[in-house]
């Protein structure tokens, strides 16, 4: 069992940054791969980000390519570092963690977090 408990979100406005933070429970957070997605008001949850387990490999949708940045430390945090950020950013970012990249790009990760909002205004 994995808990992940996201902090870091907030209002800002468009053009900032932000950094996101994924901490997670237990003593196996370097058997699961991790990511984040994302969920704005009236649309469907949509994958962000992905880092295998060692943090050796990444991968990104479109659409945060050049502005996102995931990665982790050795112990039990993942981060999310958000620059140049849209408005159509705004969205209630999630943690997740499976047993692979695959799973998360898929959309279907074991473990979910509670998610954090972040705003960014016009």
């Amino acid at each position: 069992q994995v808990q992940l408990v996201e902090s870091g979100g907030g209002l800002v406005q468009a053009g900032a940054s932000l950094r996101l933070s994924c901490a997670a429970s237990g003593r196996t957070f370097g058997s699961y791969a991790m990511g984040w997605f994302r969920q704005a008001p009236g649309k469907e949850r949509e994958f962000v980000a992905t880092i295998n387990r060692s943090g050796a490999s990444t991968y990104y949708a479109d659409f945060v390519k050049g502005r996102f940045s995931i990665s982790r430390d050795s112990e039990n945090t993942v981060y999310l570092q958000m620059n140049s950020l849209k408005p159509e950013d705004t969205a209630i970012y999630y943690c997740a963690a499976s047993a692979s990249t695959l799973l998360i790009r898929d959309s279907r990760p074991t473990y979910w977090g509670q998610g954090t909002q972040v705003t960014v205004s016009s």
